[in-house]
């Protein structure tokens, strides 16, 4: 007896030229991805209330259909920039793309390669991303994804997709970040999440989404540090606006450089754990920057 595995999970998407609507041939690209990939049809289900002398439940319906669940990605060149133009509501423009008011959907396959079965979900927009830097790992993140329709079919939308691209993930030995313009070498960790409030909205006799609304771009963050001296910590205290650069790769080929031109930290935490080092906590807010027009920024750096 045959049943799914993870081991033959694929995940696939195209772009939707109206959403919520497959395309005609749509030409379905691989996406790579972590084992979590949770993106699902899911209903709720009402009761009815009528009462009965013998105590009887007489009928439960559902609702409507909703889409969503999260996607976990290991970041690597290319992979994702589709992806990353639905999630900040833009488009790369000479290599560089930032927060803007363009909505793009996708049609995402989940394909269950072992038993022959694949699932189609219309409409898919990005509502949330996570994005991760530490340590000794490779940089990793999670897309949150929301939706109009789902449905289930032993035939996929392409029987000859896309393969997915090949470069590596980055990792965080290789990069440089920066800290108000100045070089900081003290970092041990950064953690981002870019919300775009994204709501789906119901209509009547459809048991589909008859929309998804956005809401603003909201970035958050946390900058963790070794607690050398009080230059950031004073930035939280006096409230103080910053700014924070980061590069994955070595920044002349197949290398992105994320820019967050105005901030304010919302705290400065530095808890003592053990008698190691202490670390500087300190969450921020990413604010709307006049000169660059954008609360978030990332540049493309093509090559071989």
């Amino acid at each position: 007896m045959t049943f799914a595995t993870g081991g033959f999970h694929g995940l696939r998407y195209a772009v939707e030229t109206t959403w919520g609507v497959i395309p005609d041939t749509p030409e379905m690209v691989k996406l790579r991805h972590k084992p979590t990939c949770s993106l699902g049809l899911s209903k709720e289900t009402t009761q009815s209330s009528e009462l009965r002398d013998d105590r009887q439940i007489s009928d439960s319906r559902h609702g409507p259909q909703k889409i969503d669940g999260d996607v976990e990605f290991e970041f690597s060149y290319g992979e994702y920039d589709p992806i990353l133009e639905g999630t900040l509501f833009g488009t790369w423009t000479t290599n560089v793309l930032k927060a803007g008011t363009t909505a793009k959907s996708f049609v995402f396959e989940r394909a269950f390669a072992d038993i022959g079965q694949y699932g189609v979900f219309t409409g898919g927009m990005v509502k949330m991303l996570k994005f991760s830097v530490k340590p000794n790992e490779v940089v990793s993140g999670t897309f949150g994804l929301i939706g109009k329709g789902g449905s289930y079919s032993s035939s996929p939308l392409d029987a000859s997709p896309t393969a997915s691209q090949t470069n590596l993930p980055f990792d965080s030995f290789t990069g440089e970040l920066s800290e108000g313009g100045s070089t900081l070498a003290v970092a041990t960790g950064l953690e981002l999440t870019l919300e775009n409030n994204l709501d789906a909205i119901y209509a009547l006799f459809n048991n589909q989404a008859a929309g998804v609304t956005p809401g603003r771009s909201n970035l958050t963050g946390t900058l963790s540090v070794y607690f050398e001296n009080l230059t950031l910590l004073n930035k939280f205290i006096n409230e103080t606006e910053s700014s924070l650069q980061f590069t994955l790769g070595n920044g002349t080929s197949k290398s992105y450089t994320f820019l967050i031109p105005r901030l304010k930290y919302s705290g400065g935490s530095n808890p003592v754990k053990d008698e190691k080092g202490i670390t500087l906590e300190m969450p921020f807010q990413a604010l709307y920057d006049a000169t660059t027009g954008t609360n978030f920024q990332i540049t493309r750096i093509p090559g071989v």
